[in-house]
């Protein structure tokens, strides 16, 4: 009996030994305790994100044949993304009106992001929350307001006949890519507020008074001491906005016509009338691979520029 109790004692031994170490390396490691943290929100990701992914890469190399896969890998599909004069120039195009709509909102939304910063000193919250109550009700009612405002006896045409400015309705607000752009706009605006206004909170007003008194007026001040302290906020809200306005393809079908359809367009059909999911995989990752390039270029533009104001 006391023979399988040591037995048992120097089984067990190794094992509090291990536990221990665990334990002490667990308390050292700021790191581990994150990361345990962490683990349920990296196990959604990766299930939900890592493997769809995944599965999205491989099928990319497979091509469609008939209602059936050749699961043989292949570049083909790749090959007649990047070649199609189609697909060549749906990509050109969504990347232009993403990086003209990414411009267009971050400039008219910078100055309410200052505003709210600098010259609102009671009730910010408020301020923020009418900023974007419009952002509360459902994406697709505010494309299809837009829709409303920008049709051909819309709203605008309306007033601007009313108004006696125009005698027949512009033709070009709506199923274009102006109208594309209008509405994507409008729609990501509140996320390029919000991180601009965060940036823009935290500038401490005693550089701003130093500047002022070393003799800088209201357009230098802001040239040099908010502008370049502020674009942390400005390269987060580009990012924020460029890289999902891409991939939109709810707006262009609803607003766009044939001269605002965009490549999520394309996607969408492959994987849908079309019914070509490796061809849709491959336009998918493709596009990808070229927005990442674009910001991955931005954010090395921006750190040189960052580098040179400094």
């Amino acid at each position: 009996m006391s023979n399988g109790t040591a037995v048992a004692g120097a089984i067990a031994e190794p094992r509090r030994t291990l536990r221990a170490g665990l334990g002490a390396l667990f308390m050292r490691s700021e790191a581990l305790r994150g990361y345990s943290l962490l683990s349920p929100t990296l196990l959604i990701m990766a299930f939900g994100i890592c493997i769809p992914f995944a599965i999205l890469i491989t099928m990319s190399f497979w091509t469609q044949q008939g209602f059936d896969f050749d699961t043989t890998l292949s570049v083909r599909n790749y090959s007649k993304a990047f070649e199609h004069p189609v697909y060549e120039a749906l990509m050109l195009r969504s990347l232009a009106i993403s990086g003209i709509c990414t411009i267009a909102t971050v400039v008219l939304s910078y100055p309410m992001a200052y505003y709210v910063a600098f010259h609102v000193h009671r009730h910010k919250m408020i301020w923020i929350i009418l900023m974007t109550l419009p952002f509360w009700t459902s994406y697709l009612l505010r494309v299809f307001a837009w829709k409303i405002i920008l049709g051909y006896n819309g709203a605008i045409n309306s007033g601007l006949k009313g108004l006696g400015l125009i005698d027949q309705p512009l033709e070009f607000l709506l199923y274009s890519q102006t109208a594309v752009v209008i509405t994507l706009a409008h729609a990501w605006a509140a996320f390029a507020i919000l991180p601009m206004y965060v940036s823009l909170e935290k500038i401490d007003r005693t550089l701003l008074e130093a500047a002022t008194d070393l003799g800088d007026g209201p357009v230098a001040r802001f040239l040099r001491v908010t502008l370049p302290l502020s674009l942390p906020g400005i390269i987060a809200a580009t990012l924020i906005l460029f890289i999902p306005i891409v991939g939109d393809y709810i707006t262009p079908a609803l607003l766009g016509g044939p001269d605002g359809m965009m490549i999520g367009n394309m996607i969408q059909a492959q994987f849908g009338k079309v019914n070509n999911w490796p061809m849709g995989s491959a336009l998918a990752i493709g596009m990808m691979l070229i927005v990442a390039a674009c910001a991955l270029t931005f954010m090395f533009v921006t750190r040189k520029a960052k580098e040179y104001i400094a």
